[in-house]
């Protein structure tokens, strides 16, 4: 018997995040609910953070991430720091299974092969995390790459995970997101012709959505570029994963109760809330948040929710 069903079906977030060295990808990972970080590579020993000791083989990795899968409350994100760092354990793994003295010695890229099914082994763990209510965040490091058109005159340099070309668009197409976090340079022209420009600073951002200079996407409507802020993506994991699984038959939380949780993390008041739905012309001023409709609270407050406080934040300031 076909047992279908309707709607959207809440599960934990499956992240990638990938940049330059230093641009604040494993910062940005601690943010996440509960973070538990397996540091393949050694990089969060300045970092406040809960730990499990380095993985030194590429079993003890996989080991690691199947007990997490079935241990009660071990954690609510689980971080993977980095992939390309698991992804030489799989390259040494998989050397000396086969008594190997590098990759490049299979011969017709049957070396790389192997490696891709060996990540295939360690994404098919993760979704049991994902299934047992735990969001995962994978980071890892960013190259860039001298792309060229074939159909076209020219080239230009694409930034891309430090990946391999079979392991790569594994974890581009196993992630729900795929983020791009780099620094943003702000170029002055001056007024005088025979002057370059020159830079004048800039932010650290995060870019969300597919571009020729970059791999990135979303499925939750995310602006295009935003500033490198666990708050811009933190309404996307308000809910509690672990009671929302796909197996869950519980009902969905109302849009109303969302709103009161992301209320009560961000310290807002109902009146605050009114005061910017009142100036945007949405509603009166006086009309109470449980009033709201299902689809403007959903469809406005709670989409636009880390826009709403900025604009919170900006009339907090200004009464300063």
């Amino acid at each position: 018997m076909l047992n279908i069903r309707n709607g959207k079906i809440s599960r934990p977030q499956k992240l990638a995040i990938y940049g330059p060295e230093g641009v604040g990808k494993s910062t940005l990972a601690a943010q996440f609910p509960d973070p538990l970080f397996i540091d393949t590579e050694g990089g969060t020993a300045h970092m406040d953070v809960r730990r499990i000791d380095r993985p030194t083989t590429w079993d003890e990795l996989l080991a690691i991430i199947n007990e997490v899968a079935v241990t009660k409350d071990v954690c609510k994100t689980l971080v993977i720091d980095t992939a390309d760092w698991a992804e030489q354990l799989a390259i040494t793994y998989i050397c000396g299974k086969y008594k190997k003295n590098g990759i490049e010695e299979f011969g017709y890229s049957k070396g790389y092969v192997y490696l891709a099914e060996e990540f295939a082994r360690l994404l098919a763990a993760l979704d049991k995390v994902i299934a047992s209510g735990i969001h995962v965040v994978v980071t890892a490091h960013a190259k860039m790459r001298k792309f060229e058109q074939p159909d076209e005159m020219g080239a230009y340099d694409r930034w891309e995970t430090k990946l391999t070309k079979q392991v790569a668009p594994l974890l581009k197409e196993w992630c729900d997101m795929l983020l791009f976090c780099n620094y943003r340079t702000f170029v002055i022209q001056s007024d005088n012709a025979m002057e370059k420009a020159k830079a004048t600073g800039g932010k650290r951002v995060i870019y969300t959505s597919h571009h020729p200079c970059w791999d990135a996407k979303n499925r939750h409507g995310l602006p295009e570029m935003m500033d490198l802020d666990y708050q811009n993506i933190a309404h996307l994991f308000t809910t509690n994963a672990a009671a929302s699984t796909e197996a869950s038959d519980k009902p969905a939380q109302k849009p109303i109760d969302t709103l009161r949780q992301m209320m009560a993390e961000a310290n807002v008041t109902d009146a605050e809330i009114q005061k910017v739905v009142s100036s945007k012309g949405h509603y009166a001023v006086d009309v109470p948040i449980d009033d709201y409709t299902e689809k403007f609270l959903n469809g406005w407050l709670i989409k636009y929710w880390p826009q709403v406080l900025k604009l919170i934040e900006a009339d907090r300031t200004g009464l300063n």
